[in-house]
């Protein structure tokens, strides 16, 4: 304490003090200036808030090294998939991205985006798993999976992980024991809440599964949905739709104009990536820690069927 009240009385040292902090700051949260890949799986029409947190997204695509972006069924999704719906957001990003480079040349082309948009099986949950289920979506899980990259694959999941589940059905049965072990340790699953039955079933065979949840679909008990959430005492104009209209969606560009009004909630999967942006606030690799994005608690919890339901 004495050290640092040495450092208080004379101002031209707080500065010093104060990149100790951040550098002290940095090897516990730092990530080293290595961008997180990730494959977004997103029911996008099931309800607003995909869109919503894809355009968020695509503002953070310099930050996070987008590697797919699937569309998928889940509860509120059960029999098709939307990639068109996807396109329309690169495509109002493709006009504005000239503009994002003059900022951060990292933003990337749209042309590799499009590229990136993939489908998922038009089945609901595990009626989408097994054999023959294979999709352009689980095809790009284990390609991007099997990569000489030493990162953690992130699959931030907005609606059902029936692509996630059939691409791990595919690999537990052409894979060896030993080589199914390490692919599946470089999976980082965030799942906002289970939206089909597939997210249980993933669990139960492949508990070392990285994956970060709260379990079933009673969203009054979610941690995700704090970010959305009209709370009795405080401002809550930033979640209406006139905060929105005039402050995102009218005068803002193509993406605002693209960004819709509120419905059940907003940006309810954006807390899916947060903690995936460059910040050193947070470490993705240890969500007990807490930081940017909140603290998680690791449990072991019963993952048979009858316990989830």
């Amino acid at each position: 304490m004495d050290y640092i009240n040495n450092f208080l009385k004379n101002p031209l040292k707080i500065p010093f003090l104060l990149l100790v902090f951040s550098l002290a700051m940095t090897s516990v949260y730092g990530q080293n200036n290595q961008k997180n890949r990730v494959i977004i799986l997103s029911d996008i029409e099931a309800d607003p808030d995909d869109t919503q947190s894809l355009i968020r997204l695509l503002l953070y695509s310099n930050e996070i090294d987008i590697k797919g972006i699937v569309a998928t069924t889940s509860c509120w999704h059960k029999s098709m998939v939307n990639p068109e719906s996807i396109k329309k957001i690169v495509q109002a990003y493709e006009i504005v991205q000239p503009n994002l480079i003059k900022h951060d040349e990292a933003f990337p082309a749209a042309e590799k985006l499009y590229s990136l948009i993939k489908e998922g099986i038009p089945k609901y949950g595990m009626q989408g798993v097994g054999k023959g289920m294979d999709s352009e979506g689980s095809d790009l899980i284990i390609s991007e999976l099997q990569n000489d990259d030493k990162r953690p694959l992130w699959i931030p999941a907005w609606g059902g992980v029936n692509t996630l589940a059939q691409a791990l059905f595919t690999l537990k049965n052409t894979k060896s024991e030993k080589e199914l072990q390490k692919l599946v340790a470089k999976f980082r699953v965030y799942s906002i809440s289970d939206q089909d039955d597939s997210g249980i079933w993933l669990r139960n065979n492949f508990p070392e599964l990285f994956y970060i949840v709260s379990p079933g679909d009673d969203y009054g008990s979610t941690t995700w949905s704090a970010i959305n959430t009209a709370v009795k005492g405080i401002n809550n104009s930033e979640i209406s739709n006139s905060w929105i209209s005039e402050n995102i969606q009218q005068g803002h560009g193509p993406l605002g104009a693209a960004y819709p009004d509120v419905a059940w909630g907003v940006e309810g999967d954006t807390p899916s990536f947060l903690n995936l942006i460059q910040n050193d606030l947070s470490d993705p690799e240890h969500p007990e820690w807490g930081g940017w994005g909140g603290r998680y608690a690791f449990y072991k919890p019963d993952f048979s069927p009858e316990k989830e339901r």
